[in-house]
């Protein structure tokens, strides 16, 4: 839940776009209650409290792939 102020759309489909309606929505249909507007402030409150930097992700370069270069066997061989 790390930087979740940062990652909408929010949902599988991406269909909610703001960090309260998806809280609200959840607290329906996880919790099978209408959340007041407080609470749904509260919980997106403390949600944006775990907001910090992103950090950076540095892929691996991997050597280029040559006619030497090993390969996997295929799965008919393993069974």
């Amino acid at each position: 839940m790390r930087n979740i102020e940062l990652t909408a759309p929010y949902f599988h489909s991406g269909a909610v776009w703001s960090l309260e309606e998806a809280v609200a929505v959840m607290g329906t249909a996880q919790l099978g209650t209408e959340l007041s507007d407080d609470e749904v402030q509260s919980i997106v409150a403390f949600l944006k409290t775990l907001t910090g930097d992103i950090p950076e992700v540095r892929y691996p370069e991997l050597p280029p792939s040559t006619n030497e270069t090993p390969r996997p066997a295929p799965m008919s061989a393993l069974n």
